[in-house]
């Protein structure tokens, strides 16, 4: 990959004081200050960029007592590519004197909740003031009274402020960024139909279009890194084990056969090639322009991406399932790396969604169709078997096209031996060959994939926590979030048998059941009949607060989520359009403010 000098989004820390010289501003200097560098220990102690590198902060050289250091503290945050800004303090501050100036920052502030000085006065004022400039800020003020000598961060302003943190880096990660579009409309899939207002608007990152015979020329012309082929190759062969041929014993049409025009013996070097070409493509790879090639060794300036394939690629060429399945797993031939949101079938809203869910975990997310609601009266029906555990109340096939990363085995382990998914840097190599071992290769169905190729199948062998995330845009609405939280279950292997083979047995299967209860979940079929799509991207955790938090800075409207009201936590405007029907409130809100990039 191309080694550019990366300029990573940070946190700006403004502590904030009373400005009264002469006994006040000198007897809370010490105090604010250790607020803003415990804040700073936290956030860089706990996330990271999604290349492994720990979130940055700066804090402020100054306590900001009115305008002119919040002046001179905008200056110095201004070279420093400040995506949002934490405000602290322990007391009454000069609330619009005080407040971070920039409109192009996100802001969220943390009023000391202490008896000895009014901090959550300040707190209150501050925010008012940012309300009435229409800067949406997140308000951040413990539930119980600490001593002020106490510079412990309680639990419940701890999450906060990551939780604001986390979503922020995310928008940084972004802005700037491109989504490279391989391809066109895949099978008149929406989701594929790009649109690249909502990219510019919503994300700050903008499209680039490569057509796919882009692939073909650097294959042609060879403008890839021999040696890293041979290495790739020489991997696939050793550790990507092939696993049922559908095709065998069936009589192929005419047509089919005219459309194999790669021997079927030459996949899997046709897509060793495909996926080093897609990866250069997207972030640039140095070693071509010592090849002669120097535009194409710049890549893309991607953070994400999607390939067409169906099928106009797929009619006479192997498809892009390896590539697919690679980019989003947290390794390849070269050992650990960053995971790519990468979309099966270029569903840019999915790709988004994966993004978003990679982002906000730093770990692989899992493209899926939302295949099939299995009820426990149809399980039972066809299996003879009853549902119970966590499925007991019917489950969600989550299955794509052999495209999704390998990570969703769940076969890495967690240091109590436990199955989990990992960020790439936690990944050994222990961890990398279990993937690798439960997860075979088959060949495409030729009835689908003329021109053959191969998908990874496996199933999520483990009871894990995951979050459902998928984006869809609303005509008169624009761009919306729905989510589920739930978990991936482990069924019987009788009745897996029986459900799995329903479909396409070549493809990788997650059995997934939602949590019910919530409004718009009140069973698993209601999660199916809400869902907004034919895709969706899974990641490990219960991030649907996060989500919430993040959508909120985009100032995108969520439709469907399981998330606890108690753990909402968006910009203290939004209060400002009530506080009783949130989903209405959500939706306002947006409307008013407008996309983050007007």
């Amino acid at each position: 990959m191309s080694k550019a000098k990366i300029s990573y989004p940070k946190i700006g820390i403004r502590p904030t004081i009373d400005g009264r010289q002469g006994g006040v501003r000198e007897s809370l200097e010490e105090k604010t200050m250790a607020m803003a560098q415990e804040a700073k220990k936290l956030i860089e102690e706990n996330l990271f960029y999604a290349d492994g590198t720990a979130v940055q902060c700066i804090v402020a050289s100054r306590t900001i007592g009115g305008t002119g250091d919040a002046g001179i503290v905008y200056e110095e945050f201004l070279s420093q590519n400040i995506v949002a800004t934490l405000t602290v303090t322990p007391s009454w501050c000069y609330g619009t004197e005080t407040m971070d100036p920039d409109p192009h920052t996100l802001k969220a502030v943390w009023g000391f909740n202490g008896t000895e000085r009014p901090g959550a006065v300040y707190l209150a004022a501050a925010i008012a003031g940012y309300n009435q400039k229409g800067y949406p800020a997140f308000k951040i003020y413990g539930r119980d009274v600490q001593d002020m000598g106490d510079d412990r961060i309680p639990a419940d302003v701890h999450d906060k402020i990551l939780s604001f943190a986390k979503a922020a880096i995310v928008v940084g990660q972004m802005k700037g960024k491109s989504y490279v579009n391989l391809g066109s409309s895949a099978m008149g899939i929406a989701g594929s139909q790009v649109n690249s207002s909502f990219f510019n608007k919503y994300l700050g990152m903008t499209v680039d279009f490569v057509d796919m015979t882009e692939i073909l020329r650097r294959m042609k012309l060879e403008i890839y890194d021999k040696e890293e082929y041979k290495k790739a190759f020489s991997w696939i062969e050793a550790n990507c084990s092939e696993g049922m041929d559908i095709n065998k014993g069936k009589k192929l049409s005419e047509i089919i056969q005219k459309s194999k025009v790669i021997h079927p013996d030459e996949d899997w070097s046709f897509i060793a090639k495909h996926a080093l070409i897609t990866r250069d493509i997207l972030y640039g790879n140095d070693k071509l322009a010592e090849l002669g090639w120097k535009e194409e060794a710049r890549g893309r300036n991607a953070i994400a991406g999607g390939f067409q394939g169906q099928r106009q690629w797929t009619d006479w060429l192997p498809n892009g399932d390896f590539t697919e399945a690679i980019m989003a797993s947290t390794f390849d031939w070269n050992g650990p790396k960053q995971v790519t949101a990468f979309a099966t079938e270029n569903d840019t809203l999915n790709g988004v969604s994966m993004l978003f869910g990679s982002l906000l975990t730093n770990k692989a997310a899992i493209f899926s169709d939302i295949r099939t609601y299995w009820s426990p009266e149809a399980v039972e029906r066809v299996t003879g078997k009853s549902l119970s555990g966590k499925a007991q109340n019917g489950i969600l096939h989550l299955i794509n096209s052999g495209a999704s990363a390998l990570d969703g085995t769940a076969a890495a382990r967690d240091d109590a031996g436990k199955r989990t998914m990992k960020e790439f840097w936690n990944m050994s190599e222990e961890d990398i060959q279990a993937c690798l071992s439960e997860t075979d290769w088959c060949r495409a169905n030729y009835e689908y994939f003329r021109g053959g190729g191969f998908s990874s199948h496996f199933k999520t062998a483990a009871e894990l926590p995951v979050t459902v995330i998928r984006i869809n845009l609303i005509d008169g609405v624009g761009p919306t979030v729905q989510l589920a939280e739930g978990y991936t279950c482990v069924l019987d292997e009788s009745i897996h048998k029986i459900l799995d083979e329903r479909t396409d047995p070549t493809w990788p299967t997650t059995w997934f059941a939602p949590r019910i209860g919530e409004k718009g979940f009140e069973s698993v079929y209601s999660v199916m009949e809400h869902w907004g799509s034919n895709h969706g991207a899974f990641v490990q955790g219960h991030i649907g607060a996060d989500i919430l938090t993040l959508a909120s800075m985009l100032r995108i409207p969520v439709t469907l989520h399981n998330v606890p009201k108690e753990k909402i936590f968006r910009p203290a405007l939004f209060d400002g359009y009530g506080t009783k029907d949130l989903e209405s409130v959500d939706f306002e809100a947006c409307r008013n403010l407008g996309p983050l990039y007007k």
